[in-house]
């Protein structure tokens, strides 16, 4: 069994008042350590204190990320991941840009307001002996620059997907009925975790504003290869009274491999 976790921690340096990091930063923690997950990607984790915090009290994770770059106060923010090194073994790692060259680091595309990144690892689980990469990013938000990134992690999906699996995390930015959503799944190279484990069930909402009913939105997602069974799903919605750990909830998954 692997478990996965994607969660939006919202920015160190944000104007958040009562909600400010050093508010929240513990609990960020807590819901981390309460599920324990062995492949957590992070979005809006910045290169600073914040991201010193977390890699010193999670110091069994290998902590993978890269500067967005641009111009500013944002440039600091990374989409990292964290990497359980009792479970799994780095074989190679890599990021590029969400843009016409992605290779460019800091550039930006299709009209985003910010550089935008995609992370990875290529893993050896140690458990099966099996090859899998876990990717992870946050789109911009702008319409265009979310469709023509979608269109470009599907390319790059299916041309690792030649070679072995893919767990896809990340704040994407729009819903289950966009563009982008159809973009990365129809074809069922990926499929969306949380659909899988219940086909029934809602989409249940991740980004809350800290509390706001107004705001809940489905813009969290977590996507995953046929080479996984997905054995359960869930939104950790976790909070005390009206301090919330931020202003999006993580995405949990336990995924098993199929057989060869």
């Amino acid at each position: 069994m692997m478990r996965i976790m994607s969660y939006n921690i919202r920015c160190g340096n944000c104007d958040d008042g009562d909600n400010r990091w050093d508010n929240r930063k513990k609990l960020v923690l807590a819901r981390i350590r309460a599920f324990q997950p062995d492949l957590l990607g992070m979005q809006e984790c910045r290169d600073d204190a914040q991201a010193e915090f977390l890699k010193a009290n999670l110091p069994e994770y290998q902590f993978y990320g890269v500067r967005r770059g641009g111009e500013g106060v944002t440039a600091l923010e990374t989409a990292p991941i964290f990497i359980l090194k009792s479970a799994f073994q780095i074989v190679q790692t890599g990021r590029f840009w969400l843009s016409q060259t992605p290779r460019k680091a800091g550039s930006k595309g299709w009209g985003a307001v910010f550089p935008r990144t995609a992370v990875w690892a290529q893993l050896r689980h140690r458990a099966s002996g099996r090859t899998l990469t876990f990717l992870n990013t946050h789109f911009d938000f702008q319409p265009e620059a979310i469709v023509e990134a979608a269109r470009l992690l599907r390319q790059w999906s299916g041309e690792t997907l030649r070679h072995h699996a893919v767990i896809v995390s990340g704040d994407f930015n729009a819903d289950k009925n966009s563009s982008a959503y159809r973009e990365l799944t129809a074809d069922g190279l990926l499929g969306d975790v949380h659909r899988l484990a219940r086909p029934d069930g809602p989409d249940e909402p991740t980004f809350h504003g800290f509390g706001n009913p107004a705001e809940l939105a489905t813009i969290d997602w977590m996507l995953a290869s046929r080479h996984f069974e997905v054995k359960s799903a869930s939104v950790d919605t976790y909070h005390e009274a009206s301090r919330y750990p931020s202003d999006h909830f993580p995405i949990l998954a336990e995924i098993e491999w199929k057989p060869n």
